[in-house]
């Protein structure tokens, strides 16, 4: 029998704190500080928001253990970041528990039964990536509820009704619209205002984005909540909000007016009542003698770090040449994404060969291709990894996602969880779920839409292929470092670079956090920072070894927790990207 452990107290207790406090900013105008590193005793969590960050910090504070207090926050970012997260989506959580056993929960979304390999095609060719993103053909059957079920079932004190008490509170009493949110309304105006039930919610009667420093109460996700508070998952997957959601992609609720053509979607009440969110076995890699826990299909992250890890195994990286050790890096990834665009899918569909792309032997073969002292001309071709898939297990994962959230937590017992949970792009595919206030995602465009071949085709019941990366480093079997990101196709290298810089340059953790990024995905050019392109490093990448950049604004919103010695433990977010994140430890030291 699962224990009980949170006093019926937690939620008061905790809503006060939350909501009472100042650093809430629920008051209208508030700005709530954030800290992006915090070090001290205890439990610890990081994520990109304060409120989210406050919540799992009072929970563990409070007796719940880090896959409560996960789930805590999991609920107030479904509230505060509904452009990158929320019940209308899907995710990978990974867990290692107080006995030191690793595993993951997949809470991918499916496609509907209906789906088949040519269904975002019209006229004999694939549709425009918005024509098929804003769409009921887009939204794949949410599986973050059926997350926060399974992990809280398995491995939690709390039940559902205890974990969203915050976030039900943040959705009544109201959140301060910051300029980051400001920004990501502003991407999705010309298509917001389009359907009505998103118009009201996001858009102000002049149908512009919600000013900075008002407050937005979303009494209708408080609702959707309360009635998977009460009636548990299948609050969720069958009855009124199951219904409303089945509709709301059959026959997308769009103005009279509308400016844009909305294509239904085949999704069925059956699709969403098989929804299921299974327990898998993590990648592992074993890398400078540590071990490097990731997830595996159909996720591509655990994998393309894994790989990637291997082949840099092979070199001596150290900050005293930290412009070859980015370069190998930058080497590393083109490799590995070569195999990832080939071999990563589904691995009930295809027999992914994982073993194989994660063993020593093929990183080697792999390595030999790289020159140390210049850059590789992509698209390389993908190599052969079945001679090494001695164990035949197969693995997948997708990547087209824009945004995302991740958030990490850890207790005083050794429970730690790595999850990145999203919507897909930045604001699903428009679409808020009339009467229950939240987004539907639009995860099935990152199927391979454009092929009808491809192993990461459209297939009715299939997951897509995700980049999604939450990662866990131990040492002698003892938690060293969790760490993730948002970022789309980005979100593995943002990993890998991070894992680089703090496992072999040197690096502190903020510092890691904080570098300029860089991210080669097997493309001609290197997508990088402008920070990064200017540093000595990106000039020197450019002028000696050969490497083409393209700029971006930014790269990634990691978080991560490092575990000291001493039984201390250091939280960390950014910075700066996405406005900061906030870091928090259970006892500040």
């Amino acid at each position: 029998m699962r224990r009980r452990l949170i006093r019926p107290s937690f939620a008061l207790v905790a809503l006060a704190a939350l909501l009472a406090a100042p650093s809430a900013g629920v008051a209208e105008g508030a700005s709530p500080a954030k800290t992006p590193t915090a070090v001290g005793a205890g439990g610890a969590a990081a994520s990109v928001e304060v409120l989210a960050t406050n919540a799992a910090v009072e929970a563990l504070r409070r007796g719940a253990n880090a896959v409560d207090a996960a789930v805590v926050a999991a609920g107030v970012l479904g509230v505060t970041e509904p452009f990158s997260c929320g019940i209308g989506g899907g995710g990978f959580m990974l867990i290692r528990t107080r006995d030191g056993r690793v595993t993951t929960i997949d809470g991918r979304e499916t496609a509907p039964a209906a789906m088949r390999p040519d269904s975002f095609w019209a006229d004999g060719r694939p549709l425009a990536f918005n024509d098929a993103r804003y769409s009921g053909l887009s939204a794949g059957v949410p599986g973050t509820v059926a997350t926060w079920d399974a992990a809280l079932r398995r491995y939690g004190t709390m039940s559902l009704e205890e974990a969203l008490r915050p976030g039900i509170a943040v959705a009544r009493e109201g959140f301060v619209v910051d300029q980051t949110f400001f920004d990501q309304t502003q991407q999705n105006v010309d298509y917001f205002d389009d359907v009505p039930s998103t118009r009201a919610l996001y858009l102000d009667t002049d149908g512009t984005p919600r000013d900075v420093g008002t407050l937005l109460r979303n009494p209708d996700l408080a609702r959707a909540y309360m009635r998977i508070a009460h009636l548990g998952a299948k609050g969720f997957y069958r009855g009124a909000i199951a219904a409303a959601m089945v509709e709301a992609v059959q026959d997308p609720p769009v103005a009279p007016d509308a400016n844009h053509v909305w294509r239904p979607g085949v999704m069925t009440m059956r699709d969403v009542k098989g929804y299921l969110a299974p327990e898998r076995a993590p990648t592992h890699v074993r890398y400078r003698e540590l071990d490097v826990y990731g997830m595996g299909p159909p996720s591509s992250g655990g994998s393309t770090v894994g790989e990637a890890l291997n082949i840099l195994e092979g070199y001596t990286l150290t900050p005293a040449n930290r412009t070859q050790a980015l370069h190998l890096f930058l080497e590393a990834s083109r490799f590995s994404f070569a195999d990832r665009n080939a071999y990563l899918a589904d691995p009930d569909y295809f027999d992914v060969p994982l073993a194989g792309l994660l063993s020593d032997g093929f990183a080697a073969e792999r390595r030999a291709l790289i020159n140390p002292a210049r850059a590789g001309t992509s698209p390389v071709a993908p190599g052969n990894p079945y001679p090494y898939d001695t164990a035949g297990q197969a693995a997948a994962t997708a990547t087209q996602s824009e945004t995302t959230t991740h958030l990490t937590v850890s207790d005083r017992s050794g429970t730690v969880v790595s999850y990145t949970f999203t919507i897909e792009s930045t604001g699903g595919n428009g679409v808020v779920v009339p009467g229950w206030g939240f987004l539907l995602n639009n995860e099935l465009t990152d199927f391979n839409f454009d092929s009808l071949t491809h192993p990461n085709r459209v297939e009715g019941g299939k997951r897509p292929r995700s980049s999604m990366s939450p990662t866990l480093v131990t040492s002698g079997g003892r938690p060293l470092l969790a760490l993730g990101s948002p970022g789309g196709s980005t979100i593995i290298t943002t990993v890998l670079q991070i894992l680089v810089d703090r496992l072999d340059l040197e690096s502190t953790l903020p510092q890691a956090i904080a570098a300029p990024r860089a991210s080669q995905r097997n493309t001609v050019s290197t997508t990088a920072e402008r920070a990064f392109i200017a540093s000595p490093e990106g000039a020197a990448l450019a002028s000696s070894y050969g490497h083409r950049f393209t700029s971006t604004a930014e790269i990634g919103a990691a978080t991560a927790i490092e575990f000291l010695s001493g039984g201390g433990v250091l939280a960390a977010a950014e910075p700066q990207r996405r406005g900061g994140g906030s870091a928090m430890v259970e006892t500040p030291g």
